[in-house]
């Protein structure tokens, strides 16, 4: 019986050991170095349980479903043999779980408002609304071609540090010549795609392709994916700012 319970309390004793230096470092600050009460004491106090329930929820979710849902998917494919229906998988994994994304629905939407606000686009919400869906319509289609060139690089055993260095050369180049407006957010496209729902799913597509495909190892040509999701939607939307901008 306390074997089952300690079992059972164990998602919540990790998420508060993860949570842990979070909160030590804002108390650190908020007494020492503001040397101010944190306000509304009972609702921080809340959120926080809340905030602990919450994450060790998600990631027992992801142990018993995500993950294994991911890689069983991986290893249909690879067994079916059809490298067009592996892609379009890929594809479309990776367009459905960026437009899911929380963190990218909520930055599309500021940098719609800042544009607005600074006279880049019209102050109107159909204006708003129309930059911010191109934008996140263009990094959900630059995630979903990352994932199909992370998968292809796994079937065809390219090095990852190749690629993302090469990946990274037309970033570079592209910025020079990209419009100033535009090259913050395109940057930080490349970590808010990167996300919640994103991650699992690719990981696992990642892992379970690796292990079904003979010859390559899940630890060298499994991870690697989630670089690819950041790196392109860098690169889409230096170009979505150049066309529209």
């Amino acid at each position: 019986m306390l074997k089952v319970l300690v079992d059972a309390m164990r998602p919540l004793l990790e998420a508060a050991r993860d949570l842990t230096p979070i909160v030590l470092v804002i108390l650190f600050f908020q007494g020492l170095v503001l040397r101010q009460p944190i306000p509304n004491m009972e609702e921080m106090l809340v959120g926080l349980v809340l905030v602990l329930v919450g994450l060790a929820l998600f990631v027992r979710g992801l142990d018993i479903g995500m993950f294994p849902l991911g890689e069983s998917m991986a290893r249909a494919f690879a067994k079916k043999g059809n490298i067009y229906w592996l892609l379009s998988f890929a594809f479309l994994l990776g367009f459905g779980t960026t437009v899911a994304e929380p963190a990218l629905i909520a930055v599309t939407g500021k940098a719609a408002r800042i544009a607005a606000d600074s006279g880049m686009i019209a102050s109107t919400q159909a204006a708003m609304d129309s930059y911010a869906n191109g934008l996140r319509l263009t990094v959900a289609i630059s995630v979903g071609t990352a994932i199909v060139l992370g998968v292809l690089r796994i079937l065809s055993g390219w090095p990852v540090h190749f690629c993302i260095m090469g990946g990274y050369v037309v970033v570079v180049v592209m910025t020079m010549f990209a419009p100033k407006e535009i090259i913050g957010i395109a940057y930080d496209s490349g970590g808010v795609t990167t996300s919640t729902i994103t991650v699992p799913l690719v990981t696992a597509l990642g892992i379970g392709l690796a292990t079904s495909i003979r010859g390559r190892n899940p630890l060298l040509d499994g991870f690697g994916l989630i670089a690819f999701a950041s790196l392109v939607p860098i690169i889409f939307v230096m170009a979505y700012g150049m066309f529209i901008l």
